[in-house]
């Protein structure tokens, strides 16, 4: 997966897609480079950093740049 695409091709709920945007995280790449506790003081609950974590997991990527 091309890590420049918008954030809203991981189905995200609305929640959690609207948390990404305050933070200026747009894409897939501006997501993919942090860690959970960059998310955590974003203001990310565990359970939205959890779901966030599976939706990058299911497109191949996980949090802290890794590739599967």
């Amino acid at each position: 997966m091309k890590t420049n695409k918008d954030i809203s091709l991981l189905n995200f709920n609305k929640d959690i897609h609207e948390l990404l945007l305050k933070n200026d995280i747009t894409t897939v790449n501006d997501l993919w480079v942090l860690k959970r506790i960059q998310l955590k003081e974003k203001g990310f609950s565990s359970s939205q950093i959890k779901q966030i974590s599976i939706q990058l997991q299911l497109k191949g990527l996980d949090l802290n740049k890794r590739t599967y």
